[in-house]
């Protein structure tokens, strides 16, 4: 049964789905050899490992809030970051705590409350990217994953991180028409106070299964609780990479007004350059590090050479790593892979 399914997923990584087509045929797949009984998918930054959108159909999200807080604020273990950094793929909150569920926060605050037992998270990662994750919750009476299930979890993450991945290469990642800036408030509870007309227009871009709570899609509230996370002595603040449902990419920032953690946040909408994407659309063609070093090159228009002495290599090597690059990319040519990259949009200044 688990082959079936590790074979039925390999499947769904070439079935060239898009990420909600992706989440709905895995949960079936998965849903009786893991034995979980409620399921949380998110789609990530594929930089930042932040969450841009939640989609479930066994949970109640009026508290989606506090987890929200939690992941951005919780000090607790088997959290989405510190799996990624594992390298593990997954893990359970029970392996985590000993078997001792009550030592996490969230388990006390929110899983124990909504009535389940153990939690198994995961992280689709592929080239080099977080393309999405997933927790997996099952109910008292079943008892703590076990360690077969908790394989094939990690298993399962890796199909689904390339098939997330490959999801990306669908349409344009970049948008074919020049947008304004756009501006949406946002209350200290992260409900929406107001929007410009352009963030109007563009809101609709982001929705998901969090609208209802917050009444603005999940990216723009993990956005605003990293800045009020900043706020409150956290970690600086980075720009969280979004794709709209048209497959356009963005980049949303936010500010708090008087600089008060606990006071309303305006989140700033602006198209994605490509120096804001390429990160993404080299992981999503699966380049190693050294290959996006001379991809990077290449669309600085430095020759074969300059490469080579930039990255302290032979000219030889550079041509290893451009067949490479090209057979992934499914081009041809540096002039191809450029045009791709950049969909007929004038090359930036790249540093």
């Amino acid at each position: 049964m688990e082959r079936q399914v590790i074979s039925d997923l390999r499947d769904l990584a070439g079935a060239g789905l898009s990420a909600p087509e992706v989440f709905r045929q895995a949960d079936p797949m998965l849903r009786d050899v893991l034995g979980f009984d409620a399921v949380c998918w998110h789609t990530t930054d594929p930089a930042t490992g932040l969450v841009t959108s939640v989609l479930t159909d066994d949970l109640e999200l009026d508290d989606f809030r506090q987890a929200v807080q939690l992941e951005i604020w919780g000090d607790d273990v088997a959290r989405f970051p510190e799996i990624r950094l594992s390298g593990r793929g997954a893990d359970t909150l029970s392996r985590a705590t000993g078997g001792v569920l009550r030592r996490s926060l969230r388990y006390r605050e929110q899983i124990a409350p909504a009535g389940f037992g153990d939690e198994l998270r995961a992280v689709f990662d592929a080239g080099g990217g977080m393309w999405g994750c997933a927790a997996f919750m099952r109910a008292p009476d079943r008892g703590p994953y076990r360690a077969g299930e908790l394989v094939l979890a990690q298993r399962a993450a890796r199909h689904l991180g390339i098939a997330l991945q490959r999801s990306q290469l669908l349409r344009s990642p970049f948008t074919q028409l020049p947008l304004p800036p756009a501006v949406v408030l946002l209350g200290p509870d992260n409900h929406l106070l107001g929007a410009d007309e352009q963030a109007e227009r563009l809101l609709g871009e982001f929705t998901d299964d969090s609208g209802s709570i917050f009444t603005v899609p999940t990216s723009f509230v993990m956005v605003a609780e990293q800045a009020r996370g900043a706020a409150a002595g956290g970690r600086t603040p980075s720009g969280l990479r979004v794709r709209g449902r048209d497959g356009r990419w963005f980049v949303l920032h936010a500010s708090l007004l008087r600089d008060k953690a606990d006071g309303p946040a305006a989140v700033v909408i602006t198209p994605a350059t490509p120096a804001d994407i390429m990160p993404v659309v080299f992981a999503s063609y699966g380049l190693t590090p050294r290959e996006r070093q001379v991809a990077l090159r290449i669309v600085q228009g430095r020759s074969t050479g300059d490469i080579a002495q930039i990255l302290c290599t032979t000219p030889l090597t550079v041509q290893d790593h451009l067949k490479s690059i090209f057979t992934k990319a499914g081009v041809r040519s540096r002039r191809e892979f450029v045009a791709q990259l950049l969909m007929a949009h004038p090359p930036e200044v790249w540093t």
